[in-house]
């Protein structure tokens, strides 16, 4: 089996999270024996979910049925923003840990930085009351770590002016061509680690020329020179399967890396393409606001 729950990063927190995981999603299905052959035959420890994916007591029993030692298993998972606000998101996480069937998530995210409209307060004091609640979520032990998803520079601004914990990761769509430089040099100054989901692009990426020659060059797969040059970069990265043998193949990439030509080669293909459109999400927040 590829081991690479050896491969971690230490958040400034001192916790422990894997830097390669598995991603799950309510696009393109859930498998619960992908989930469990990910744990118990390539060594994932790493497993992201969310409420809004509707797959949380799916994972919680493909824990249990990997056999895996819940205390080996880094569990993430995510707040809608209907749920924002200080005793709302103390509830959700207690409703997502049910699901789960564990008494705590390794990391809680704030799943999207604008709130739904009726909420009666500006995203800003809405965000800073949510997150006072996950802070206190934390510091009593329901969650090990806390974080973001999808913030950029503006939102995390707000947020370290009004927290007192700055988030530990913000989670963010990352391949060669949505590679924001900026965003990530700020986490990077303000000791935020940066969870890249989307690596292959949806598959786009897969047929770019430069990627398939590099694939070719190293022998190995597309997916594979993508996910290595997200890792390379120092982002935690959850690609998304359903498939045993993609699972397989995309946990194998410690074993080689890329040179620095390769890197800046693939850092230059960035042109602002995002397969996850920010701003449907934001119009699916707020008609359920």
């Amino acid at each position: 089996a590829a081991e690479v729950s050896s491969e971690s990063v230490l958040l400034s927190n001192g916790v422990k999270m894997p830097i390669l995981g598995l991603g799950t999603s309510h696009h393109g299905g859930y498998s619960q024996s992908a989930v469990v052959f990910a744990l118990r035959d390539c060594g994932v420890r790493l497993i992201d979910t969310a409420k809004r994916y509707g797959c949380e007591e799916q994972v919680g029993a493909a824990i249990k049925q990997s056999g895996i030692p819940r205390e080996q298993i880094f569990v993430t998972t995510k707040l809608w923003p209907l749920d924002y606000g200080y005793e709302s998101t103390k509830t959700a996480l207690k409703e997502s840990c049910k699901r789960l069937g564990v008494d705590y998530v390794d990391l809680y995210l704030i799943h999207w930085p604008d709130c739904p409209r009726g909420k009666g307060q500006d995203n800003k004091t809405i965000r800073a009351e949510t997150w006072r609640a996950m802070e206190d979520l934390c510091s009593k032990g329901l969650c090990r770590a806390i974080g973001v998803s999808n913030f950029l520079i503006p939102h995390l601004e707000q947020l370290i002016q009004d927290c007192t914990v700055v988030p530990h990761v913000n989670q963010v769509e990352y391949h060669p061509y949505q590679n924001p430089k900026d965003l990530v040099k700020f986490c990077q100054a303000h000791n935020i680690a940066v969870e890249g989901y989307c690596p292959l692009a949806m598959g786009t990426a897969l047929n770019e020329p430069t990627i398939v020659a590099m694939a070719t060059k190293y022998q190995r797969t597309p997916s594979q020179i993508l996910i290595r040059w997200s890792l390379q970069n120092g982002v935690i990265t959850i690609p998304k399967s359903t498939k045993e043998e993609r699972i397989k193949e995309n946990c194998q990439v410690f074993d080689f890396s890329l040179s620095r030509e390769d890197m800046a080669h693939l850092n230059s293909l960035h042109d602002g393409r995002k397969m996850c459109e920010l701003n449907s999400i934001a119009n699916l927040v707020m008609k359920t606001g």
